[in-house]
């Protein structure tokens, strides 16, 4: 049975307001957590973009629970510094943080001025700060060139265990490619048909660790809420790679959003008034092979979600025991 978890979405709401959703969480039966981190939200109805390492410090100090993070080195961050907050966290709390690391986005990573690279140079890139971080958190004094640099750089506070650096992918064949370095697999919920394909490469080419799912789902009392919830706050994130890889402001996003209709909002959310119908969903990822699924609600209330979630569709699963 898989753990299940709540995504902490810094996009769409206040860290304070986050925070507290993320200790009600726990409290409400989630097993563990995972947070987004952007420099801009995908729409300007959205409205936020925390710092997530600000962040996960106050939130793995105010819950027992293990967080992870979605995050990009290599062009906005330099590899040692993520390096060295990961280093940080799992040093501060061991055995509850970890990193699904990724090529990132435009409308996040065009902040430091630089061209946005091909995937296949972004691809590169990631392997080269994958490899900084890991001799860094493994105590070297680290010096490279390449896409990355790096001069002499150490970490001087060093965790016991090293936290697991996860592969962040959405498409089969960057899941392959990464089953070569990766500790895991974090990917997000598509057709069971996309997703069975994601899981086959990745395994099938080796891959190890846990398998990690996000889930975007749209809980209310009525079907129509729900959906309408969904069409407000998430009508910008229905797009396929490259699109939502190269469009770099949140403008960008709403133009080409203009014409998103409420309907459209089925093949990226799961969309429903019964919490029924959505532990059934989640037991269809379960079947897929998927060890940890984090729901992440699209609404900026996330209170009522997550109580009757935590009423309702948490006891229906068997607690399972932390993977990642």
């Amino acid at each position: 049975m898989a753990l299940i978890g709540f995504h902490a979405s810094h996009e769409q709401v206040h860290p304070s307001a986050l925070l507290d959703a993320v200790i009600r969480a726990e409290a409400a039966g989630f097993q563990a957590a995972m947070c987004s981190d952007h420099f801009a939200p995908w729409s300007e109805r959205q409205g936020h973009s925390a710092f997530a390492w600000a962040w996960l410090g106050a939130a793995l100090q105010a819950t027992s629970l293990r967080l992870g993070v979605v995050n990009a080195p290599g062009q906005r961050y330099h590899p040692a510094i993520i390096a060295q907050a990961a280093g940080t966290l799992a040093a501060m709390y061991p055995g509850r943080f970890w990193a699904a690391l990724g090529s990132g986005e435009a409308v996040n990573e065009h902040i430091t001025g630089e061209g946005w690279p091909s995937k296949a140079v972004r691809n590169a890139r990631l392997e080269q700060s994958v490899d900084v971080m890991r001799r860094l958190l493994a105590g070297e004094e680290v010096s490279t060139a390449g896409l990355v640099t790096v001069d002499r750089a150490r970490l001087w506070t060093l965790p016991e265990t090293a936290p697991a650096l996860l592969a962040a992918a959405v498409s089969p064949a960057t899941a392959e490619w990464a089953a070569g370095w990766a500790d895991g697999l974090a990917t997000v919920a598509q057709a069971p048909e996309d997703l069975e394909r994601m899981v086959d490469a990745y395994r099938g080419a080796g891959g190890k660790g846990p398998l990690v799912l996000q889930a975007h789902v749209s809980y209310a009392r009525t079907d129509d809420e729900a959906l309408a919830l969904a069409h407000d706050q998430w009508h910008t994130n229905v797009f396929s790679p490259p699109v939502c890889w190269d469009l770099d402001s949140p403008e960008a996003f709403e133009e080409a959003a203009k014409h998103v209709q409420p309907e459209d909002m089925h093949s990226t959310v799961l969309i429903s008034s019964e919490p029924g119908w959505h532990a059934e969903k989640l037991a269809g990822f379960m079947d897929l092979g998927f060890d940890e699924i984090y729901l992440h609600h699209v609404g900026v209330e996330q209170s009522e979600f997550l109580d009757v979630f935590g009423d309702r569709v948490l006891p229906q699963f068997a607690t399972a025991g932390a993977s990642a």
